[in-house]
């Protein structure tokens, strides 16, 4: 049976390749619970330093598979319940991890896939892309995603995307702020190596301590985020010596071998 997620190590990225293509990659629980496992083994994984996410086939990810949803009725209040925590906890995990998390995007990136490209740390989308949340065209609410959403992009432009649920093409999606950048058909996943390489590269308790800060300040008030950012600048004085040191070791060992 060929697994549902593709994983691989391309020296300290970590390749998770969603791997359902006859599905568009829908993500049925079984490849839920596979992808919180994967990232929550990276950030425990000192060779592991930035995560690349993509689907296999036309699409990176349709949402949630509907094949689950005739056994989420209210009578099955356990399985309602557990499903709707894998959703959580796959959008808690992201932001979390201490590495940083990069999607690469092509074809569709809808419902939970949309959600799951805006959940990442950077996303990259081939100009084929189209996002967005049809879930109310089936009577359904983009539920869990929605928290992401309205941090990502303004009030207006996120609620007409979920109350109507139309799609939008890359270019829009790129100035939604959906995405980080669009690159030519085909290109998404080198696009997001590079980038991932080149984190990788840098002195891996800052990019950790950076991606840490960052997501807490983008939740606080001002004066709380400055009183942050100054904790971690003084954080940062303590530790930066030590860890130069040590990750220039580790670059005279690799380069020696």
């Amino acid at each position: 049976m060929e697994a549902n997620l593709i994983v691989e190590r391309l020296g300290h990225v970590l390749v998770l390749t969603l791997n359902r293509p006859k599905k568009l990659n829908a993500m049925d629980s079984a490849l839920y619970e596979r992808l919180i496992e994967e990232l929550r083994g990276a950030d425990q994984d000192d060779e592991i330093r930035a995560v690349v996410v993509r689907g296999a086939g036309t699409s990176f990810c349709t949402g949630a598979d509907t094949g689950e949803f005739a056994e989420l009725t209210p009578d099955n209040t356990e399985r309602v319940e557990y499903r709707a925590g894998l959703t959580y906890g796959l959008h808690k995990t992201i932001p979390e991890l201490s590495k940083p998390v990069i999607a690469a995007i092509h074809g569709y990136a809808v419902g939970g896939g949309c959600g799951l490209a805006l959940a990442c740390d950077i996303t990259i989308a081939s100009a084929n892309v189209r996002m967005g949340y049809p879930e109310i065209k089936h009577g359904l609410v983009a539920a869990v995603v929605m928290a992401n959403l309205t941090k990502q992009l303004g009030r207006k432009a996120g609620f007409e995307l979920v109350a109507s649920g139309r799609l939008v093409h890359a270019d829009e999606a790129e100035r939604m702020g959906m995405v980080t950048r669009v690159v030519p058909e085909g290109e998404e996943f080198a696009e997001a190596m590079k980038i991932a390489e080149k984190l990788a590269g840098q002195v891996p308790m800052a990019l950790q301590a950076t991606k840490r800060l960052f997501h807490a300040v983008a939740d606080l008030p001002l004066a709380e985020g400055l009183v942050r950012g100054r904790q971690a600048n003084e954080e940062m004085r303590e530790y930066r010596a030590g860890a130069l040191k040590e990750f220039g070791a580790s670059v005279k060992a690799v380069k020696a071998g």
